[in-house]
């Protein structure tokens, strides 16, 4: 009978829930919301310090040879146009003006030279000067697919000519620009200070919105609409109900987890591709998305039944959602932590403080620096809570005052 009575109240508060569509798209809609948002700073920031994909950059060149001009045409990309030797200057200061992506001076019959070059002969190798400035992202992928040409073609040759040899300086960047450089190239840090930790309290505050959803309709809404008296007449016992009812939510709060969860998966790739040159799409191995998924599901648990046990105090859903107001302070000001402190915690007692070992374990994956003994730490601390908050629940079932506090 224990058993049937669990399964029947199950059976009721799903039926309630997916009869219900709005509170269906209440539950699909934060991973919605997760990709969207994700996705769009991650076009931002691609659009900051990236390149559109049909640009193709302008590249002057003294000296063309033709083994060089053969190499760009068969490779694509880049827009050469030859130049004279006395238009060297001229060029030098449109990269630096930022109105020329490239200079490439070669040595005068390159293909000779390089053909006649001994490396044994104790002479220098034939160089060629590539001019760039590292403040233009254009005059940057310019610079890197010649060079990534000119490095395939010398592997060829068995090294018979140098790029940018010697002390000259091949940076045209002003000293203005370079600020603008520098930060450039903080990118990744400042995207692993900032952006992960704000990934982790929006993310935080997504899976709350989800459990608030439906777990104070389920507990309070019962006792505001006076059915739950009726439920309480059926020869199911008080402690079954309870933990039928937490079991439902459950499930249906791992959907908003995993709801959460793929929209998380789904747009970090976009998120952390086009943030900077110096991520990737596969910066994120399957360990990683699974251990996400692990904590997300697990820390969405813990939340539904600590919003049960507070809406089981309330009359109504109202008062239940001002009960839960400190819950979500709290969730938003341990979402928040992640802004400090560089990388997860190692210590593993921090991953045994409920929700705040959730927020060390996404941070952990996000900046790379995950502690599985923490992660396991946590994630069976989460099963342990959420136990007790089901033993609990149970037991406020069994008192009338607080059953038919209406």
């Amino acid at each position: 009978m224990k058993q049937n009575g669990i399964l029947a109240i199950m059976r009721k508060e799903l039926a309630r829930f997916f009869s219900d569509k709005r509170m269906v798209v209440s539950i699909l809609l934060p991973g919605v919301l997760i990709y969207v948002m994700y996705s769009f700073m991650g076009q931002a920031m691609g659009s900051l310090y990236g390149v559109e994909e049909d640009y193709v950059p302008t590249v002057q060149v003294v000296h063309l040879p033709d083994s060089v001009a053969g190499l760009v045409e068969t490779g694509g990309g880049l827009n050469l146009l030859e130049v004279d030797a006395s238009a060297v200057a001229e060029a030098q200061s449109a990269v630096t003006d930022q109105t020329l992506d490239l200079l490439a001076v070669f040595p005068e019959d390159f293909d000779q030279a390089v053909a006649a070059y001994t490396p044994a002969g104790g002479q220098s190798a034939p160089n060629v000067e590539l001019y760039y400035n590292a403040a233009s992202t254009t005059s940057q992928s310019a610079y890197m697919l010649l060079t990534s040409l000119l490095d395939g073609y010398e592997a060829q040759l068995a090294n018979k000519f140098d790029i940018n040899a010697g002390d000259k300086i091949y940076d045209l960047a002003t000293e203005e620009d370079t600020a603008g450089t520098y930060f450039a190239s903080l990118m990744p840090l400042l995207l692993m200070i900032f952006l992960y930790p704000g990934c982790v309290a929006v993310l935080m505050m997504f899976l709350y919105s989800g459990c608030m959803s439906v777990a104070p309709e389920s507990i309070a809404g019962e006792k505001e609409r006076g059915t739950i008296a009726t439920m309480l007449i059926t020869p199911i016992r008080r402690g079954d109900i309870a933990i039928g009812k937490i079991l439902a939510l459950a499930l249906i709060a791992l959907l908003s987890g995993a709801s959460s969860a793929i929209g998380t998966v789904l747009a970090l790739p976009k998120l952390m591709g086009a943030a900077s040159d110096g991520l990737s799409a596969n910066i994120y191995g399957v360990q990683d998305y699974l251990l996400l998924a692990a904590v997300i599901l697990s820390t969405v648990v813990l939340l539904v039944t600590l919003i049960s046990i507070l809406s089981a105090f309330a009359k109504t859903v109202k008062e239940a959602q001002a009960y839960v107001m400190p819950l979500m302070i709290l969730v938003m000001v341990l979402g928040v932590t992640a802004m400090f402190g560089g990388g997860a915690k190692t210590e593993l007692w921090y991953y045994l403080i409920p929700l705040y070992n959730s927020v060390q374990c996404m941070v952990g994956v996000f900046s790379f620096s995950t502690v599985m003994a923490g992660v396991a730490t946590a994630l069976a601390a989460n099963v342990i809570y959420t136990v007790l908050g089901v033993f609990v629940l149970a037991r406020m079932f069994n008192s009338e005052k607080i059953v038919f506090s209406r």
